[in-house]
């Protein structure tokens, strides 16, 4: 069958005129950094998110992982609990620390850390768990969070593909100590790079603010005679600059008409190719959740399951864009295999995603018609290889 050929790319992040205006009006002037867009960048984002949030821009979401856990001052020999299956930034971060992840499978449904198999990891060393919306699709954050509370723990959310996403009527990142946001390219919204560090403690976030910073004591406005400022802690240089807040402050107010054609790109794609048992896509379970859809990633199985890579050179040929989240459970990526061991059927859902798995794009780029060329096209290929 031929089709007429689109070319769908996974990911293209949502820009104007209004952001290049945006980041125009910060050149014509002279503060790059330590400005007034940073702060309004962090008070809209607040207001976004709503709740007893406190916002600290910061430079990616890997920062603002490494910075929950410097301040929570992890140690080696210290153990946080974290999903096998997530990018490797989240174990990152408890590794620059010296603190060693351990790691738990997700479930098979949604791809986010199972509540039930957390408290099995739970020793005397935890000192933290750490939790990731996996594509957009909450966790059970109330079962979740009584089992940190029940063990006196620090709970912290990594929301990287996760904004706009809630669970009940909680915004992803504001149930847990703290939450981490990712404004990477092909996210919900962009600042060309860059993160948030979210917490619902204020004094949490009076601390980051200044560790973000080197542990300046004072700010550029705070000091009565330029350039005379103090160190009382030890701090990193995780800032973000004001062209990217500037940018951030106009993606936030797209936000929910972005999330909204997420949504619609994604219900019908999935009910497109969500038709055949052999063929399954994560999606939320609990009616308690809202997903915030950063793609659809349908699972193969059964007699699909080892051909995933061939149905995605199919569907690139006919000019579908594809990628995969993630190529490897963590604990079988090389540095992590070799540090702590691994051996295959140690995270059979982690490794059933990563291997068996194609997300394709719901990016408000993507239209109506193009979701029915997707579906179009998905089909025909599975179909063909069933013949």
């Amino acid at each position: 069958m031929k089709f007429n050929l689109k070319n769908i790319p996974f990911a293209r992040p949502t820009l104007t005129d209004d952001e290049r205006q945006a980041v125009h009006k910060v050149l014509s002037g002279h503060i790059l950094t330590h400005g007034p867009e940073t702060e309004s960048f962090e008070e809209k984002f607040r207001d976004f998110v709503g709740g007893n949030a406190y916002c600290v821009a910061v430079s990616s979401c890997t920062a603002a992982l490494h910075l929950a856990y410097f301040q929570l001052g992890i140690q080696p020999g210290d153990e946080v609990i974290v999903p096998a299956m997530t990018h490797v930034a989240t174990a990152h971060a408890v590794e620059l620390m010296g603190g060693k992840p351990i790691f738990v499978d997700c479930e098979s449904a949604t791809g986010n850390i199972s509540p039930e198999k957390i408290e099995e990891k739970i020793t005397g060393k935890t000192k933290a768990i750490s939790l990731v919306h996996f594509l957009g699709i909450p966790c059970e954050s109330d079962r979740i969070n009584q089992l940190a509370d029940s063990y006196s723990l620090p709970l912290i959310e990594d929301c990287a593909l996760a904004i706009g996403a809630k669970f009940g009527d909680a915004h992803v990142g504001t149930m847990g100590d703290v939450g981490c946001f990712s404004f990477y390219p092909t996210k919900h919204m962009t600042t060309g790079d860059g993160g948030m560090f979210m917490t619902r403690h204020e004094n949490i976030a009076k601390d980051i603010s200044k560790i973000r910073a080197f542990g300046v004591d004072r700010s550029h406005g705070e000091r009565s005679i330029p350039g005379i400022y103090d160190v009382p802690v030890l701090g990193l240089n995780y800032r973000m600059s004001e062209m990217q807040a500037a940018v951030g402050k106009v993606q936030v107010g797209k936000l929910k008409s972005i999330i909204e054609k997420r949504s619609q790109n994604f219900s019908r794609l999935k009910d497109m190719i969500s038709i055949r048992n052999d063929v399954s896509v994560l999606d939320s379970t609990s009616d308690l959740s809202s997903n915030s859809h950063y793609c659809l990633t349908a699972v193969l199985k059964g007699q699909f399951s080892n051909s995933r890579n061939a149905i995605m050179a199919e569907l690139n040929k006919n000019g579908v864009g594809t990628s995969v989240y993630y190529p490897h459970p963590v604990p079988r990526l090389q540095y992590y295999s070799s540090k702590y061991g691994y051996k295959q059927g140690d995270y059979p859902n982690a490794e059933e995603i990563s291997d068996s798995s194609i997300a394709l794009p719901v990016g408000p780029h993507i239209s109506d018609d193009d979701v029915d060329y997707m579906g179009e096209v998905f089909n025909y290929i599975v179909n063909k290889r069933d013949s």
